[in-house]
């Protein structure tokens, strides 16, 4: 038997973009959780794999020449599978680079932001409006983008569904948390339903969905957000 994909993982928007991509793209895979309102990501072990002490990561016994390889970092991990697969990620050069540049866009903008916004508006300890509004209205700028892209390709990087698809569904599915409105944004609307119906998507973000915790706890607060 085929040793497995070890997927380090727990239920948040950067996690589900490497489980929805593993579903996708039809990998065995085990889970290890790492439980980052317990500390798990600073244990000396998941350091190793990833330094920056933040999951998803996964290790491949089966990498680049048959050896093994461990990745940190989601967008760098959502490119590796798609060539190791050779899967959504576009049929030529072309493709390719507009799949980077919306994956890259997710990785420096909606994540960030929408990351910045959720823990502004649902978790800091005290009531800061002007980073609300800073936050909140730049998430919307970002999905007006989107928007306008959807408006002309049926996916985030043309006709074709890619690992930019996986990157930045995670984040917009959660727009109600981010105080967005879809009523002006009929394309992402559209979009965001078309990813609904894709069962690699429903599984990958089905996976340990009963673990994902009320943050209202002060103590796991204090243990994600590095207090």
């Amino acid at each position: 038997m085929q040793d497995m994909i070890q997927l380090y993982y727990w239920p948040t928007p950067n996690g589900w973009k490497t489980s929805i991509a593993l579903e996708e793209m039809g990998l065995p895979y085990e889970v290890t959780l790492i439980d980052i309102s317990k500390g798990d990501q600073f244990a000396p072990d998941f350091l190793e794999i990833s330094p920056n002490n933040r999951m998803p990561a996964i290790t491949d016994p089966d990498g680049p020449d048959g050896a093994p390889v461990s990745l940190f970092e989601s967008g760098a991990i959502l490119q590796y599978l798609a060539r190791k697969t050779g899967q959504f990620y576009g049929t030529d050069e072309r493709s390719r680079l507009k799949a980077d540049q919306w994956l890259m866009w997710q990785m420096g903008g909606v994540g960030p932001m929408a990351g910045q916004a959720h823990h502004f508006l649902k978790y800091a300890p005290e009531d800061l409006p002007y980073a609300k509004d800073r936050y909140r209205a730049e998430v919307a700028r970002l999905y007006g983008v989107l928007d306008r892209q959807l408006a002309e390709n049926e996916y985030a990087a043309g006709p074709e569904y890619t690992i930019a698809d996986m990157a930045i569904w995670p984040w917009a599915s959660l727009w109600e948390g981010q105080q967005q409105t879809l009523e002006d944004k009929p394309h992402l609307c559209r979009w965001l339903e078309l990813m609904w119906a894709r069962p690699g998507v429903v599984a990958g973000r089905a996976l340990h969905a009963d673990l994902r915790a009320d943050r209202s706890d002060t103590k796991a607060q204090q243990v994600i957000f590095g207090k």
